[in-house]
């Protein structure tokens, strides 16, 4: 099976716009090996780590009836589309670039099987005058809160620093932290049975997400109206990307209601469809159904000349999140995320093997190599 062509002179990369996972993902990889060793203090507290967790998207803590999971995630350079599109359209995004804060800690969250508990924020400007503009403040606050309802959960409080110097005046960076539990232990979810036969079943995305916005911001240098352009009648670019980050919580809340416990569940992020590899085990992802592609997603891919390869290694390609069960599972839990609300198609399934990801449709094979996140 073929990787990939060669790439012209026209391609953007993701590399291109500022982002190379070979440089971050060596610290990555080192600081989890230092974190690991401090895993030894919980035990002072009559604690323990779950092991298998090490790695994951969420870390877990077994305080005996029941585990806690925790993490923290920040949006990102989302903001800084939200800031440009309001000085050409008068509009704050605010309240979708909340949602989008709180969906980046919440989707990690629960593919370790928790429920969401409380969310803490971050929010750090570049001096205090952010704070004084009051639509958007309160639009910040209201998403927020919104988002908080809809996956039920507790905010909890939060910071609001005035870092002139180091985040840049008039801009502002976004973290959240959520804390949930696993209980009963049984919804445990780090992979331990995964096994050959279990199917791949992928939820639909609302658009980019909160990833890729460096080579969305630095593709805006190549179109006719940046983001005002148009991908369709009534629908600019800077509209499409803004689209708020869906909240994937109720879903695994209503599978675990209607007894269905997902052996392993990957949110689809940075790395994009490589993210289907976070597994350790050695199996064989083989993808025969892709979902349609998001038209913001697609326009990228067209304007930065990207081929399919090099698309599915970045983005999430309108497959926002994987769960994967049991086959006989599979059906009802596309029923399940549908009566969410949330599109989803069983995409294929594991096989005993080489540690890979074939989607065959499009003729890509990715493999251990191009995810180490270990």
């Amino acid at each position: 099976m073929s990787t990939h062509a060669p790439s012209s002179p026209d391609t953007l990369s993701y590399e291109q716009a500022g982002v190379n996972y070979d440089l971050i993902d060596p610290l990555k990889i080192s600081a989890q090996r230092a974190a690991a060793a401090t895993g030894a203090h919980l035990a002072g507290h009559g604690f323990s780590e779950v092991l298998a967790s090490r790695g994951e998207s969420a870390y877990v803590v077994d305080v005996g009836p029941f585990y806690i999971a925790s993490i923290v995630e920040c949006l990102g350079t989302k903001t800084l589309v939200a800031d440009e599109m309001r000085q050409l359209t008068g509009k704050s995004y605010y309240d979708g670039i909340a949602q989008d804060t709180i969906a980046m800690a919440i989707n990690d969250l629960i593919t370790v099987g928790a429920t969401p508990l409380v969310v803490q924020a971050y929010w750090a400007a570049g001096g205090s005058d952010w704070f004084g503009d009051k639509q958007r403040a309160q639009s910040l606050v209201e998403g927020w809160k919104r988002a908080c309802d809809t996956c039920q959960v507790a905010w909890g409080g939060g910071e609001t620093p005035a870092l002139a110097g180091i985040v840049e005046s008039g801009r502002i960076d976004l973290a959240a932290s959520c804390t949930g539990l696993i209980n009963p232990k049984e919804r445990l979810s780090v992979g331990d049975k995964l096994a050959a036969g279990d199917a791949i079943v992928l939820l639909a995305s609302s658009g980019i997400h909160a990833n890729g916005l460096s080579l969305a911001r630095k593709l805006v240098e190549r179109l006719p109206q940046g983001y005002l352009t148009e991908i369709e009648a009534g629908l600019t670019y800077g509209e499409a990307l803004l689209a708020p980050t869906v909240l994937y919580s109720p879903v695994t809340e209503a599978l675990f209601k209607a007894g269905i416990q997902p052996h392993y569940c990957a949110n689809i992020t940075g790395h994009g469809w490589r993210k289907l590899l976070r597994h350790p085990g050695k199996f064989t992802y083989r993808i025969h159904t892709v979902p349609p592609v998001t038209k913001v997603l697609k326009f990228m891919q067209e304007h930065a000349k990207q081929d399919d390869r090099e698309a599915y290694s970045t983005l999430n390609m309108g497959a926002g999140f994987a769960i994967f069960v049991p086959a006989a599972d599979a059906a009802r839990c596309v029923e399940v995320a549908k009566a969410c609300g949330i599109e989803a198609w069983v995409a294929g399934q594991l096989e005993e093997g080489e540690k890979q990801l074939l989607i065959e449709p499009l003729n890509i094979r990715f493999s251990d190599d191009d995810l180490q996140l270990r």
